[in-house]
């Protein structure tokens, strides 16, 4: 205890050695009288400190404004001190009316890295308690990798499986059967008397245009002008690009329509 290095910061000209050792004892419960900490007064909330890294055991913060300690200083006290040293932010006197200092303080403290941040008030001080993580900037451990255990299946030669197909019927077996005399179906029958799919108003069409029934699975296009050539067809013919022909015919290509031109 008595090689242990403690750094007393406040932000005061001065401060009584009394509110020092109570603010002491909160972090050293004995051998407090063997210290001999160094104090310095008139410190800025981003101070810097020049002091080692990790040098030194605790640091203690007795202040009087709420903006000491600033964020500065709190990242210059983590570097400042040993793993596992301590800081205690300690408050010797009320806060002013209507202001709580404990939730910031706490959050500051958490946020520059502190870990288990714990808070002690009582009428006449509220005291603020942080620790330096146990483990050196750049230092590693490897970690355990657990293997996954898939859950066992046993499989019982008592247990009765199902057969699937014993689950068919003889409906489910059959073959469909697709219905003869449709319209849709049955491309060689005319339009039923009350036909609702279509076919009349299609047929009605082709009669306008000359064809024959049999014609009617040739591509068809809203102009009528498919076989005039490409100067008379849409946009979207399915003819575009071939030549001319009588409406009806069976369109056929060239041996060279489909050879490359390269």
């Amino acid at each position: 205890m008595g090689h242990d290095k403690l750094l007393v910061l406040t932000d005061q000209v001065a401060v009584s050695l009394a509110t020092i050792w109570e603010a002491i004892k909160v972090v050293r419960k004995e051998g407090f009288e063997k210290l001999d900490p160094l104090i310095i007064t008139q410190a800025s909330s981003d101070c810097l400190l020049f002091e080692e890294p990790s040098s030194t055991d605790d640091i203690i913060c007795v202040c009087k404004s709420f903006e000491f300690p600033g964020d500065k200083l709190l990242a210059n006290i983590y570097g400042v001190l040993k793993p596992g040293g301590t800081i205690l932010v300690y408050l010797a006197s009320e806060p002013p009316k209507g202001q709580t200092m404990q939730s910031p303080l706490e959050r500051k403290l958490l946020l520059s890295g502190f870990l288990d941040v714990q808070t002690s008030e009582s009428s006449q001080s509220l005291a603020i308690v942080g620790k330096k993580p146990s483990w050196n900037i750049g230092s590693s451990f490897s970690i355990k990798k657990s293997t996954p255990v898939l859950p066992k299946v046993n499989f019982d030669d008592d247990m009765d499986l199902i057969d699937e197909d014993s689950l068919l019927t003889e409906e489910d077996l059959k073959k469909p059967q697709l219905p003869l005399g449709d319209c849709e179906v049955d491309r060689t029958r005319k339009a039923c008397k009350n036909c609702t799919c279509g076919r009349a108003e299609e047929e009605e069409k082709v009669l306008k245009l000359g064809l024959t029934v049999d014609q009617l699975d040739n591509p068809q296009s809203a102009c009528g002008n498919c076989g005039l050539g490409d100067a008379f067809r849409c946009s979207t013919c399915p003819y575009k690009g071939l030549p001319t022909f009588k409406l009806g015919e069976k369109v056929t290509l060239t041996g060279s329509f489909l050879a490359a031109d390269i």
